[in-house]
């Protein structure tokens, strides 16, 4: 607008110059004076557009900055985007995977469960039918119970051997031969005798050292005649001393003594299904 209006006004003064009008002092001053004050416009107009023109320059530099920087976010969105889907991705492998596992497991536990559930019937079973194999023999100092699992027949000594022999007895004979006839019935059935004794310092009985070898003695006596006389095999048995050191009662008093003086025979059911289950 500046411009259109100083164009305007050398376009007069020239005309009045070209004009062959003579002008008085005083308008010649005016006309002096109005072109300085266009002159100063012009300065003024032109300083104002040089900086307009800067600020457009830097504005055209912060709109390609921006540009660059918002295709710079679009890639690391593009990016952290790709990722995520990849994230999304493996965690629903990774949750899709780990359900499998705990059904597994899941099934595994109710395995595990069922067969200790058989166990723990085939025992009680086991139990009771000891016990009314050997129901004559419980006067004689013969209990039948189950602890951990475990059948334990408990024989006291005076039933199977004089006092002080490893040679079992008639009545031990008929005992031993009721318990095999039981055991050859249970053929997953471990059997393991155990010798105990009471605390008392053993004395003259020969070959017989001390209490470890009187409670080794008699449970390889027992083993002996099971296997040999009523051919229960072998390789379920297991022969043991525990000498005088897991007693039952206090070896303080004769009944307490006599109560530790025993054979017992622990019968446990085969585990191979419940280890092969627990080891997958």
């Amino acid at each position: 607008m500046k411009r259109i209006f100083l164009f305007s006004a050398v376009g007069l003064m020239v005309s009045a110059f070209t004009s062959c009008v003579v002008m008085s002092p005083k308008k010649y001053k005016a006309l002096l004076a109005n072109r300085d004050s266009l002159n100063t416009d012009l300065g003024s107009a032109r300083n104002s557009n040089e900086s307009l023109e800067k600020t457009i320059g830097r504005l055209k530099q912060d709109t390609a900055d921006l540009y660059g920087k918002l295709n710079e976010l679009g890639g690391k969105y593009k990016d952290v985007d790709g990722k995520y889907k990849t994230l999304k991705s493996n965690s629903s492998s990774a949750i899709s995977k780990l359900s499998d596992d705990l059904k597994k497991r899941e099934q595994r536990l109710k395995e595990v469960e069922d067969v200790l559930r058989k166990r723990d019937e085939a025992t009680n079973q086991l139990k009771e039918k000891l016990q009314q194999a050997l129901l004559g023999f419980t006067k004689s100092g013969l209990t039948v119970e189950m602890k951990d699992g475990k059948v334990y027949v408990s024989l006291m000594d005076k039933l199977l051997f004089p006092s002080g022999s490893i040679v079992i007895d008639e009545k031990g004979k008929q005992a031993l031969t009721q318990l095999a006839k039981v055991l050859k019935e249970q053929p997953e059935i471990i059997i393991a005798v155990e010798g105990h004794t009471d605390s008392q310092k053993i004395n003259n009985l020969g070959q017989i050292k001390d209490n470890w070898d009187l409670s080794v003695l008699r449970s390889t006596s027992v083993v002996r005649f099971l296997t040999e006389n009523e051919k229960v095999p072998g390789v379920r048995l297991t022969a043991t001393g525990k000498g005088e050191f897991q007693p039952l009662e206090s070896n303080s008093s004769a009944d307490g003594r006599s109560r530790n003086r025993r054979i017992e025979v622990v019968l446990s059911p085969k585990l191979d299904e419940l280890y092969n289950l627990i080891k997958q």
